[in-house]
């Protein structure tokens, strides 16, 4: 089966599940447009009452899919196209979503899977669960539609902790830094997620909707970029150490950054 972003109704719960098991579900330009498509179905659906997010196999999504890096985001147009049409768009149709939502957290959360379970409402994550967003060894920038969803729920602090080291968070650690609702065993938590759609599929749905939306509304919202400054932020695009960095985690190999 191909790489796809998979929708199964339970009552009043909806799962959608992140497909790409042959590369630890990362997620490639498809997935992210189809990911938009699904939750605006979901958004519309009346009858619903919670939407569970998670990854096929026992683990969440690794991040994006690098080796489409090479020819769907190579110049600032595509970039452009990939980041602000489909990744961005993908990531506030979970946030506009009227309905809750929430991550269950299994394995690897990584960049582009960390970026989609901040935009959910609630994550319960396995104790086993590992996050971060080491892009800093690949040699290329966060978009900022990404990282605003990272600033809301954990703050600069730790957003900037995560960037700058690329360091991978045990759960424990995350959860502490307030990037996780709930940590339980590892075997428990496709249970506890569910136990969590379920109560809150219990109370009242106009309440739930309603609650999600003022919270949203009243986070801060980021300065909306110049153009400048959002050609800035695909700059890497042009570097050395940006081929370097596609090129050494193609081939499997430490990358030797000269800093252009």
């Amino acid at each position: 089966m191909n790489p796809d972003i998979l929708c199964e109704r339970d009552g009043d719960i909806a799962t959608v599940t992140l497909f790409n098991p042959d590369k630890l579900n990362a997620v490639n330009g498809a997935m992210w447009r189809r990911l938009k498509v699904v939750m605006d179905e979901l958004d519309g659906d009346e009858c619903l009452r919670c939407v569970v997010l998670r990854g096929e196999g026992g683990t969440f999504a690794a991040g994006g899919d690098l080796e489409e890096f090479l020819t769907q985001r190579d110049t600032f147009e595509r970039a452009q196209v990939y980041h602000g049409e489909w990744v961005a768009g993908a990531l506030d149709s979970i946030v506009d979503c009227r309905h809750p939502s929430v991550a269950l957290i299994e394995g690897v959360c990584i960049g582009g899977g960390l970026e989609i379970a901040s935009c959910c409402d609630l994550r319960i994550a396995g104790a086993g669960a590992r996050f971060g967003a080491p892009i800093m060894k690949l040699g290329f920038t966060m978009a900022h539609s990404e990282l605003v969803g990272l600033v809301a729920l954990a703050g600069p602090a730790v957003a900037l902790e995560i960037l700058l080291e690329g360091r991978i968070l045990g759960a424990v650690e995350a959860y502490e830094k307030g990037l996780l609702t709930r940590v339980v065993a590892d075997a428990e938590v496709a249970e506890e997620a569910y136990a969590t759609a379920r109560r809150i599929a219990a109370g009242a749905p106009m309440v739930a909707r309603a609650h999600k939306k003022l919270v949203r509304r009243l986070m801060a919202q980021a300065r909306a970029l110049t153009e400048s400054e959002v050609r800035d932020n695909f700059a890497f695009l042009d570097s050395t150490d940006y081929q370097e960095g596609l090129a050494a985690f193609l081939a499997k190999r430490k990358p030797q950054f000269q800093g252009h």
